[in-house]
């Protein structure tokens, strides 16, 4: 089983920074990809930021030029470096893993950690 764990969540006033991190851990032989994505009250969940293994990056672009995502292979780790934060950016932000393949296993899974409010006062 693996798991992933955000961290850095927050209220910060508008035009401030945050900076969010997760890590996946468990039984990990490699990870697909690693994202951010968020879900605001009454919407639907939407990608922010994702990053390959190979270091691809592919952004909203509601957040380009603003937010930054970076990913550590050889930790299973993916961080979201938000600047310039807008009231709109308030959301619970949840990191994914797509298409783990844990030691043993014969196919890939996706997981979802439980999410980090993020809170940007205007």
């Amino acid at each position: 089983q693996v798991q992933l764990v955000e961290s850095g969540g927050g209220l910060v006033q508008a035009g401030g920074s945050l900076r969010l991190s997760c890590e996946a851990s468990g039984s990990i032989f490699s990870i697909s990809a690693m994202g951010w994505y968020r879900q605001a009250p009454g919407k639907k969940r939407e990608l922010v930021a994702v990053a390959t293994s190979g270091g691809t990056t592919n952004y909203a672009d509601s957040v380009k030029g603003r937010f930054t995502i970076s990913r550590d292979n050889a930790k299973n780790t993916v961080a979201l470096q938000m600047n310039s934060l807008k009231p709109e950016d308030t959301a619970v932000y949840y990191c994914k893993a797509d298409r783990v393949n844990e030691r043993g296993s014969l196919s890939a899974r996706d997981y979802w950690g439980q999410g980090t409010q993020v809170t940007v006062s205007s």
